[in-house]
């Protein structure tokens, strides 16, 4: 399963309330909500975690463990880590539609210029989209499935969800591309993929799993 936290108001940000002081970590740097809300963000992204508690997320609450203490010297630099890791990922999955464009090639295929969109299809191997009639979009890394949103990968999803479908019952049809700006799945396709290649290297970058 995917888990997105709420995030905390941008008017509660010292972990802290008249009933208690404010909390602060290794070096006196104050701990916030938004750090813990990072933390939490990285943790639920972690393999070892998901694995571990891979049938309670099925049924129940998330639990979060505490890795390290954020109020110790030195081994408190891996809560810190995760706060930081947890940031970067948050970053990303808001603002995916503003992330570069992950570098395609474009093979083209007919003369016509076209960037409508009726139902693309992924090859075999996996490394080439079939836009339309016009474009196959080639270079897809193995890294752009590895992020899962769910059972699918972020990438599947976009396959899956943008495409001409028409409603059985009242014939009413579905066209997600967009008159305004013809570009608009082509270009999310692209972003997409450069917030999966991504995620996939914070994710692989975060420390064990060590709980307390």
């Amino acid at each position: 399963a995917q888990y997105t936290p709420l995030p905390p108001s941008r008017g509660e940000s010292p972990a802290s309330s008249e009933a208690n002081p404010p909390l602060r970590g290794a070096g006196g740097c104050l701990l916030t909500k938004w750090d813990i809300f990072h933390y939490v963000y990285a943790l639920l992204h972690h393999p070892q975690y998901r694995a571990k508690y891979a049938a309670n997320l099925k049924r129940e609450l998330p639990r979060i463990p505490f890795v390290q203490s954020p109020f110790e010297g030195g081994r408190g630099d891996v809560f810190w880590a995760f706060v930081e890791a947890g940031k970067k990922l948050a970053d990303l999955h808001v603002n995916y539609e503003q992330q570069p464009k992950y570098p395609l090639k474009f093979i083209e295929t007919g003369e016509k210029l076209d960037w409508r969109v009726t139902k693309m299809k992924l090859s075999k191997d996996r490394t080439q989209i079939v836009y339309n009639h016009l474009w196959t979009l080639a270079g897809i890394p193995p890294e752009a499935f590895d992020y899962k949103l769910g059972n699918k990968s972020a990438l599947h999803w976009i396959l899956d969800q943008y495409q001409v479908t028409t409603d059985t019952r009242s014939g009413i049809v579905n066209d997600p591309n967009r008159a305004d700006e013809p570009e608009y799945i082509v270009n999310l396709l692209q972003r997409v993929i450069t917030v999966s290649v991504e995620t996939v290297q914070i994710v692989n970058a975060l420390p064990a799993l060590g709980e307390q």
